[in-house]
């Protein structure tokens, strides 16, 4: 394999990629943004690829402001579904490996046991029902050498993220509110992008595989506050508060574990704990004791 596009390059995930590509020269990497690749466009997404075909396509672009989502279920859904949908049906009539990310918010989140990849969907948001409607839209397309990435609660050095903004808020402020009824685990791109990087040769199936991944253990919103401020400079009392008393547009799901024993199996892969992987991004960040 040499011939890789990245989409959502300036994203998190497509961030983290771009800054491991150098460790993989064996690829030849082209990144696309929403200035060179339009998702809200899809004929331009069909010209785009008149002339240019790729051993492997990484798709880390998403709609992903789970609230804005609720007003704007058109654009969510052009990007997270009918977007996906042409990429399958492109990356099935050109014979290329295709990774597709997709989330936890594709399950309704009242499970009491972490998800595995064949538990039934029943998203609750518009953001959620569209990143659904783009898994089942690759099931249906079923291109060959496919597989979509269920992840959650994903972090970063690269873009906006929870991380950035306790960090931000925790030296503003004495104190927060954080929510601790909703439970999962924080994910660091860097971890994803280089598991992605690695199982994309490996990829043979022929049809769609589901994997889920996150980082290791457990964790509420309220947790991973409390363990930024512990790991980093920043002394700030965080309290606990329910879901109710931060309302929002789109219904969070208040359990978000991911099983991640297909992947590691299927792959031989080892994930890291949230919490060392948390280390690893404060220290990229500066922010570390």
């Amino acid at each position: 394999m040499s011939n890789i596009l990245i989409t959502g390059a300036n994203g998190q995930l497509g961030s983290e990629i771009r800054a491991l590509s150098v460790l993989y020269p064996q690829h030849e990497f082209t990144f696309t943004d929403r200035t060179t690749l339009d998702l809200s466009n899809l004929c331009k997404i069909e010209n785009f690829f008149d002339d240019k075909t790729f051993d492997g396509i990484i798709n880390c672009a998403a709609y992903t402001s789970v609230d804005k989502a609720e007003s704007e279920k058109e654009l969510a859904d052009t990007i997270n579904h009918r977007f996906v949908s042409l990429l399958a049906k492109i990356a099935k009539r050109n014979h290329s490996t295709l990774i597709h990310i997709s989330s936890d918010y594709v399950f309704n989140g009242q499970n009491h046991r972490p998800y595995i990849e064949s538990d039934p969907t029943d998203p609750q948001g518009v953001y959620g029902r569209t990143k659904c409607d783009g898994e089942n839209a690759i099931l249906s397309v079923a291109p060959s050498n496919t597989v979509i990435i269920r992840t959650s609660w994903v972090y970063s050095s690269f873009g906006n993220n929870f991380l950035k903004t306790m960090l931000r808020l925790g030296k503003e402020r004495d104190d927060l509110g954080v929510i601790f009824d909703q439970v999962g685990t924080p994910t660091y791109a860097r971890d994803l992008a280089q598991t992605i990087l690695e199982i994309l040769p490996r990829i043979k199936n022929g049809s769609p595989q589901i994997y889920h991944y996150s980082n290791e253990g457990v964790a509420s919103w309220y947790d991973f506050a409390q363990t930024i401020f512990e790991l980093s400079t920043i002394e700030c009392q965080v309290n606990p508060i329910t879901t109710d008393q931060y309302p929002t547009p789109a219904k969070r799901p208040h359990y978000s574990l991911l099983n991640k024993a297909k992947i590691k199996t299927d792959f031989e892969i080892t994930i890291p704990y949230w919490r060392d992987s948390l280390k690893e991004c404060l220290i990229t960040l500066g922010e570390k004791q």
